[in-house]
């Protein structure tokens, strides 16, 4: 049996910021930037509060986290019965295994951590031991404990809140009982140490807000929210008594400790509860994460002392229903559900993700008003269609809603909801009020859409000015409810199905019908591939047949789902048609060959696929899941036989894509980008520069000189041969004026002799001869200084570098001596670590030179014997 599939495999999922647990603000200081860690499923998301930009996305746990904690080293996350410690939020460091039940509350405490299961047990680990340091169990009827804070100078002292209301004060060193208070009569949710010592803030599941002294067991404050349960606190730590919290409707309060009253609100500040809140420190910043998928950061400049919305990073807030690709390379993803708004997510970063808002009935009044859950939000969206050809002039995409008749207009360009909501007159009035759009198409010139309802009528209207064209057949297209309707790609004519099992096609222009063909049961779905004329029809038998649109013939028939088929999508060659069912299953159909060569099961039903227009990627969205989750089509990078699939197959589950980037399972092309996919970033602690020296104490340094200056030395004679001119320099009619010039490798100007100078004799003397000719090189070689005769070296070029050496033979003003100092340069160097391929090439050109003299003489031997002559 095959296991998984043998085309896609998963990839990562886009769309996903935050869920019910608490994020978590760290403060790096290399970075100089607080880090936001929200927690997505089974893996965390690292931001940054600068531009809330996605750092890092760790690594998948095998369940779903259920708490998770930080301090300055660790990123603390627990799944399951186990708890993990990560650095840098991908690199495991620790972990730690004796709880014997979910791990839900988990606080660090100096080199410890507490950890806290649905057990009421309360484990304190040695966090860089990995051992257990103390164990206690509570009674669950007395005192289960449903939050914890460390009281500020509070030596080994902890806080423990319960779900009874008491709260207890611990000595982990001792595991004693120093004091229990008497609490509030309702569930402690969430403690908070105030900026004032001995104070600590405790907000209760009946809205109360309570500033407790510690030290006299007495309230000092008292405040109570409207809203329900308090979620979580925070405090304003930039000189402003500001105390923050957030409620289970999505509000979030601003409560003035000085005047003890409520300064301000943020009325629908989230569309869920708020689960994560946090003042930045020293700053006037406060970021907010709620389980509707949203991350905000907000700013508090407002005259009032308010907060306003600086930032976000958002995905649907429920499950999306339909997913197309949007262009024609395949970057961008366009969703549409639950949650009423079209979405644009990137597959290349999560900066370029767009939202186009929520459909409304009335959206400058929703705008005006400020409501984001107002009453005049038009229902999910189902199904959408969208062109690229007219997306800077007017409306591109097109949006039907459950039960409702007219139809939404969209732009990409303008990233909002459009003016037109389209319905014919005939809906408004009489039996035909209650009729509901059901599928819709736009053309590929972007000029006009069809809509079909579930009362047989399709209407033709154009999308810049919203007006009725035409209406298809008389009085109804269909008998029965029209299912799909998709137009082909040369606008010549537009196919629609209907619920009868119909299969008809109509004439785009003037609306008349042209030819039919009868299906063998009722149709739910029409795909159509524009370029191959294919079109890919679901029938309510769960079968899928392919029908060739030129030909008006039923080519292939597939049969092989056990349920509903939700969606069908053709690969960008047709080669391939993929269909998922809310069996679960994701089959793969060859085209040519008829039959099914991939099958494989999602832990969650699909409602809609897409394929990529470059076929890189499928795009599935689930049942009850916000994410859209890729699939990397492995046929895009290497070759793939695929063989039909036996009768007796039995598909293997595949686990959908988590946020991380499988890049292990995805080979790259060449020249790509994957600076988006690898996750593994040193976020925390930036690489501190080391110089050449410091390098060379563990590894060989070069000298990184162009390969010119030493590769070529060996050959250095065959290439001045072989640039030498065919012709003789011809000397010019009348010279140039020059200075005479001292012959050597040294640039110097002659000086002039006198005419009475008593040296201007040609007849040398022989004291002359008895002194070396040394260059500026050989002056530093020989008195000893083998660094800078190197760095010397390595500035000249390769003639230069040839006649340095020549010059050290005795025979030509050089000398032993200079012949082993020489050598002992390099090998300095070579001690030193430093300059590995140019003391090659030097080496390599020296023993070409003086190999004889280096055999038949002592080099040693000669140069002390010519030292004491």
């Amino acid at each position: 049996m095959i296991e998984g599939s043998k085309i896609f495999t998963p990839y990562r999922a886009v769309g996903l910021v935050s869920n019910d647990i608490p994020l978590v603000v760290r403060y790096i200081k290399s970075r100089k930037e607080n880090l936001i860690v929200t927690v997505v499923g089974n893996t965390i998301h690292t931001y940054g509060a600068q531009k809330l930009g996605l750092l890092s996305v760790g690594n998948p746990h095998a369940d779903p986290i259920v708490a998770v904690s930080a301090d300055a080293y660790h990123v603390f996350t627990s799944s399951n019965k186990i708890i993990y410690a990560w650095r840098r939020g991908t690199e495991l460091k620790h972990k730690y295994v004796g709880h014997k039940s979910d791990v839900h509350l988990l606080m660090p405490f100096g080199p410890h951590l507490i950890a806290i299961d649905k057990s009421n047990r309360m484990c304190l680990w040695d966090i860089k031991d990995e051992k257990l340091y103390l164990d206690m169990d509570f009674q669950k009827k007395s005192f289960e404990i449903s939050a914890l804070v460390h009281p500020a100078s509070y030596i080994n002292k902890i806080l423990l809140g319960s779900k009874q209301g008491k709260v207890q004060l611990w000595n982990l060193k001792t595991c004693k009982l120093i004091y229990s208070f008497i609490g509030w009569d309702s569930e402690v949710v969430v403690m908070v140490q105030a900026p004032a010592p001995d104070v600590i803030a405790v907000g209760l599941f009946n809205g109360r807000i309570i500033l407790h002294n510690l030290k006299f067991d007495e309230t000092v404050v008292d405040f109570k929210q409207d809203w329900g349960k308090v979620t979580q606190i925070s405090f304003r730590t930039d000189g402003f008594p500001i105390m923050a919290s957030g409620s289970e409707l999505g509000h979030i309060a601003l409560w003035d400790l000085k005047e003890r009253r409520l300064l301000s609100q943020v009325r629908e500040a989230h569309g869920d509860s708020v689960s994560g809140l946090c003042c930045l420190p020293n700053e006037p910043l406060m970021v907010t994460s709620s389980t509707d998928n949203t991350l905000k950061l907000w700013i508090f400049d407002l005259p009032d002392g308010g907060a306003r919305l600086l930032k976000k990073r958002e995905g649907h807030s429920a499950p999306p229903l339909f997913t197309r690709f949007y262009g024609s390379l395949g970057n961008t993803i366009l969703t549409a559900g639950e949650d009423s708004t079209i979405r644009m997510f990137s597959t290349v970063t999560e900066l370029l993700n767009k939202s186009l808002g929520q459909a409304s009935y009335n959206r400058k009044a929703a705008k005006k008003k400020k409501l984001n859950l107002d009453t005049k939000k038009l229902p999910a969206i189902l199904s959408l269609s969208s062109e690229t050809s007219q997306e800077k002039s007017w409306d591109n995409i097109v949006a039907i809603h459950r039960g409702k008749r007219i139809v939404t207009t969209w732009s990409t360009h303008l990233q909002k909801m459009g003016k037109h909501k389209l319905v014919h007159d005939r809906f408004m009035t009489g039996d035909l009020r209650s009729a509901v759009a059901t599928c819709l198409n736009l053309t590929v010139c972007g000029n006009f859409v069809v809509i079909g309802y579930d009362s047989g009528h399709m209407d033709k209207f154009n999308v810049q000015s919203g007006l009725h064209r035409g209406t298809f057949g008389n009085p109804t297209a269909h008998k029965q409810c029209v299912r799909a309707v998709v137009a082909e790609g040369l606008n010549h004519c537009v196919i629609s199905g209907g619920q009868e099992g119909e299969l008809r096609w109509w004439r785009l222009k003037n609306c008349r019908g042209l030819k039919k063909i009868d299906m063998p049961e009722g149709i739910s779905k029409l795909t159509l591939h524009r370029d191959s004329g294919l079109l890919g029809v679901t029938l309510e038998d769960w079968s899928v047949f392919i029908v060739d649109v030129d030909t008006i013939s039923i080519v292939r028939k597939f049969y092989g789902h056990s349920n509903q088929v939700t969606d069908l999508t053709f690969s960008p060659n047709c080669k391939w048609l993929i269909s998922a069912s809310l069996d679960s299953t994701i089959r793969t159909w060859d085209i040519p060959s008829g039959a099914c060569v991939d099958c494989f099961i999602v832990p969650v039903p699909p409602t809609s696929i897409a394929m990529s227009p470059v076929g890189d990627f499928l795009a599935t969205v689930h049942t009850n899941h916000l994410g859209v989750y890729l699939w990397s089509n492995q046929a895009c990078f290497q070759h793939m036989s695929l063989r039909p699939l036996e009768e007796s197959f039995q598909p293997s589950a595949v686990s959908l894509p988590s946020t991380a980037a499988d890049v292990s399972q995805m080979p790259s092309k060449e020249g790509e980008n994957i600076e988006e996919i690898v996750q593994d970033i040193d976020i925390e602690n930036e690489d501190e520069y080391k110089s050449p020296e410091q390098i060379s104490e563990e590894l060989v340094t070069l000298a990184v000189l162009p390969t010119s200056r030493w590769l070529n030395l060996l050959n250095l004679d065959i290439i001045k041969k072989r640039n030498k001119p065919v012709e003789p320099p011809k000397v010019p009619k009348s010279a140039p004026f020059f200075l005479p010039t001292v012959p050597g490798l040294e640039f110097k100007f002659a000086v002039p002799e006198g005419e009475d100078n008593e040296d201007s004799s040609r007849v040398k003397k022989k004291s002359s001869f008895t002194y070396e000719i040394l260059s500026p090189f050989g002056k530093k070689l020989k008195s000893g200084e083998f660094d800078e005769s190197m760095k010397m070296l390595l500035d000249m070029g390769p003639s230069s570098v040839d006649v340095e050496i020549r010059g050290l033979d005795p025979d030509t003003g050089g000398s032993l001596d200079l012949v082993v100092k020489f050598l002992d340069m390099l090998e300095f160097s070579l001690e030193k670590k430093c300059y590995y391929e140019a003391v090659q090439g030097y080496l390599s050109l020296f023993l070409k030179r003086y190999a004889e003299l280096v055999i038949n003489n002592d080099l040693e031997t000669k140069r002390d014997e010519e030292a004491g002559t």
